[in-house]
């Protein structure tokens, strides 16, 4: 059987994005990157027919996943031109998340690449000496095999030694060349642009936890401000953005305001303001009504879910659009329900109410907006739970979207002190 002249690339997903994120964000978890697939994927096939002098045939992707199952990058990925993906599991152990089965498959798919002669060259971005033995195999199979490796972030080696020894050519992916298709996160930023300041969230940031046995200091100017009816003092930052607290624990649950308030700590004024809000997120029992009544108010209540307004054509058109166009970062998530949200509404009288409840979404649709984040990754490698910072960047991109749409429809808005000028850092 005659050698076919082209070059296969394997890839481990879990080297190449680990070390990409080690190099880029100081350590390897891939929450704190974000990456343009179809760039990378681009570079990868260029770089592979200029090392070799041969077409590509076929990139193979590598990577695990919970029982296997796709996640939306892998869904974007297997339907790309040259582009088969091949997924191990994902599994937990102490506390960690570590992939099973994926050197396995890799060897596997290299050995029988090289005995089929499906190709005269393979480049192998990977670092896991496990694969030497089918590196090996291949060579004695008349193979050239070119190993990739990404920068290291500390300048040393992030390969295994002999896996680097046995390699025909070898190259290192170096800075310059991972930014054109992956960045680190801005999580100093607070990954994506937010809301600016407002009192009534600044009191609510400043408030103290039930776990707390002494406020602190901050928090008992911004309780006697508020005691007093004088706009308590914002948080400390770089600008006028909201952000949250840097309080230990982080931001307090409606739970914990509760307990704050039945336990004297963080009495609620005599007579709060109508749609004033306890803050950030929109769980169920936090907002004050007349009675004490806890739970979701009527006005919310009336507004309609997307999944409400989807029909089965909708649904699969979304679907098709989530695995080709939508990149999976936060903000851009928020953006991409809210949209389409709006546009599937009746009357555009529901997006003025919304726009009323600023700076909290009625409980369903929040729920409904996190569990379509969850589609994007944005739980894997983070014990089951979208990280905070995400899940403030998914809901600033939502009312970004929503205070776009508003002032659209009413101009005069913008200009006026309200929700809509302030969300988006216009001043009155």
């Amino acid at each position: 059987m005659e050698r076919v002249d082209r070059c296969v690339v394997l890839v481990d997903a879990g080297y190449l994005l680990g070390a990409a994120a080690s190099l880029l964000a100081g350590e390897p978890s891939r929450s704190r990157i974000t990456v343009d697939h179809a760039s990378l994927i681009q570079g990868l096939r260029e770089l592979a027919e200029a090392d070799t002098g041969r077409p590509l045939l076929r990139i193979y992707w590598f990577d695990g996943a919970p029982d296997r199952v796709p996640q939306p990058e892998h869904r974007r990925l297997r339907v790309m031109p040259r582009v088969t993906v091949r997924l191990g599991a994902l599994t937990r152990s102490d506390g960690r998340w570590a992939q099973k089965g994926v050197d396995a498959a890799m060897h596997a798919e290299l050995t029988e690449l090289a005995r089929n002669r499906a190709c005269s060259d393979v480049v192998l971005v990977t670092g896991d000496g496990d694969l030497l033995p089918g590196l090996m195999s291949a060579k004695e199979h008349g193979v050239a095999v070119h190993l990739w490796a990404v920068q290291a972030a500390d300048g040393d080696y992030n390969q295994s030694e002999d896996l680097v020894a046995e390699a025909d050519e070898r190259r290192v992916l170096d800075r310059a060349w991972i930014t054109r298709a992956v960045r680190a996160r801005d999580f100093a930023g607070g990954c994506a642009p937010q809301p600016a300041t407002r009192p009534d969230i600044a009191a609510i940031l400043s408030a103290p936890l039930p776990e707390s046995a002494h406020a602190s200091a901050a928090g008992q100017r911004a309780q006697a401000a508020q005691a007093n009816g004088a706009a308590p003092p914002a948080p400390a930052a770089d600008d006028d953005r909201a952000a949250p607290a840097p309080a230990a624990k982080g931001v307090p649950t409606p739970k914990d305001l509760a307990s704050l308030r039945s336990h004297g700590q963080h009495p609620a004024p005599p007579h709060p303001p109508a749609g004033a809000t306890l803050r950030w997120s929109s769980d169920r029992g936090w907002i004050e009504r007349s009675g004490g009544a806890l739970g979701e108010p009527p006005e919310s209540a009336s507004l309609p879910t997307l999944a409400q307004l989807t029909s089965a054509e909708q649904r699969w058109a979304d679907r098709e659009e989530d695995i080709t166009t939508v990149g999976g970062d936060p903000f851009e998530v928020g953006q991409v329900f809210a949209r389409r949200w709006m546009a599937r509404l009746p009357e555009s009288g529901h997006v003025q109410k919304l726009s009323t409840m600023y700076p909290r979404i009625p409980h369903r649709i929040d729920g409904e907006l996190l569990r379509y984040a969850a589609r994007f990754g944005l739980l894997a490698h983070k014990d089951d739970q979208i990280d905070e910072h995400d899940r403030y960047a998914i809901r600033a991109g939502f009312w970004r979207e929503i205070d776009v749409r508003t002032a659209a429809e009413h101009p005069a808005a913008a200009d006026q002190p309200g929700p809509e000028g302030i969300r988006s850092g216009r001043t009155p």
